[in-house]
């Protein structure tokens, strides 16, 4: 520890080109490097929830609790076979992981046929999907404005479903909206709600109930998704292991049976970002925004939520000790950013104060 410690430190008078006999902490909290030992916390953290990539066959899988694996052919050796008192005696990486990954829902599949090459949505149907981006320099009229053609040249035929989707995340509950807009029918509104996942889960969410509702639509060929998180939309396609599997690996199905339907069948991705303020989105965002809800009863937690909440976990310790350390230094001052705010500890991006000290002279004053 000692060593990782000073090995930080060189890297912190590095960084900084300040003396030698500098306070480590204060050096730490300008960097925006985290100390070590919170740094070995968490990457203590994130072992344990690597288990939960591992395929179901796997031999550690085996080991671990039968309500955590979902494998018939269970280990004599494993957790489950443990009394209650021995479970609570015996400590090791295994007991630990097992404990960290009660609580956390199945979020990867590996093994899944969907992500089997050669049998890939991507391998068999390459030509049945696209995506439209939002350019970055076309202003909001121009984007707003193709999004409009785009939905009146659709809407005249009876035979396209355009889809609507967004989220809103408050109080831990994620909502997810969207909204299906087919000629000669009335519009079809699809509200679901999941707690404690991320953002981007919650995107995939909406996108995936919205895609279910639209592709089983009588004499539906095409299908126009419009969400302001096209990279959530782009995963649903990226075949490498990822956290993200349990949504993707339904959507692929859904789309499988979709194309295999008719040769004419396909879908298309648009981006609308949030900040166009484009009618249709508009609606869809406020409605998710209406929602007030307060989760009762316990929930499991997704994995990328969980890798969430230790490292938010790890930076509050972080504040806790920093702002009752003395090792800091004498002289050591909380600085404000512009809206006079106190500038938090931070590990990401370099640190806030390390920003602040490269956009503001007076601040270093």
């Amino acid at each position: 520890m000692k060593i990782l410690g000073k090995m930080q430190r060189r890297a912190t008078i590095w960084i900084l080109e300040v003396f030698k006999m500098s306070p480590t902490e204060g050096l730490e909290a300008i960097t925006g490097l985290i100390p070590i030992k919170f740094h070995l916390h968490k990457l203590a953290g994130r072992s344990q929830l690597c288990l939960a990539s591992l395929p179901e066959n796997h031999l550690i899988k085996n080991l671990m609790d039968d309500s955590l694996n979902t494998c018939l052919n269970f280990h004599p050796h494993s957790i489950n076979s443990l009394t209650v008192r021995q479970k609570t005696s015996v400590k090791g990486h295994i007991i630990n992981s097992n404990n960290k990954l009660y609580g956390v829902f199945p979020s990867f599949s590996p093994l899944n046929l969907e992500f089997i090459p050669g049998s890939r949505i991507i391998d068999i149907f390459p030509d049945k999907f696209s995506f439209n981006l939002a350019s970055k320099g076309k202003n909001a009229s121009t984007c707003s404005q193709q999004l409009d053609n785009m939905t009146i040249q659709a809407s005249t035929s009876p035979h396209t479903a355009i889809v609507v989707s967004d989220m809103s995340i408050k109080n831990d509950i994620a909502t997810s909206i969207s909204h299906i807009h087919i000629r000669d029918q009335p519009l079809v509104k699809t509200v679901h709600y999941v707690a404690f996942i991320t953002s981007t889960e919650a995107e995939l969410f909406a996108i995936r109930y919205s895609i279910n509702q639209a592709c089983n639509k009588e004499n539906i060929s095409k299908v126009i998704v419009i969400t302001d998180s096209i990279h959530a939309a782009k995963k649903i396609f990226n075949t490498k292991s990822h956290l993200y599997q349990i949504h993707t690996s339904v959507i692929l199905n859904e789309l499988r049976q979709f194309f295999t339907r008719c040769q004419d069948n396909h879908i298309k991705f648009w981006e609308c970002p949030s900040q166009l303020r484009w009618n249709l989105h508009k609606f869809v965002d406020k409605d998710s925004k209406s929602f007030k809800l307060i989760s009762i009863f316990p929930n499991r937690s997704s994995w990328n939520y969980c890798k969430k909440v230790d490292s938010d976990d790890i930076i509050k310790q972080w504040r806790i000790t920093f702002q009752a350390s003395d090792r800091k230094g004498r002289h050591f001052l909380d600085l404000v950013d512009d809206n006079l705010e106190t500038i938090e500890l931070s590990y990401t991006k370099g640190g806030p104060w390390l920003q602040s000290f490269s956009h503001s002279n007076s601040l270093c004053t």
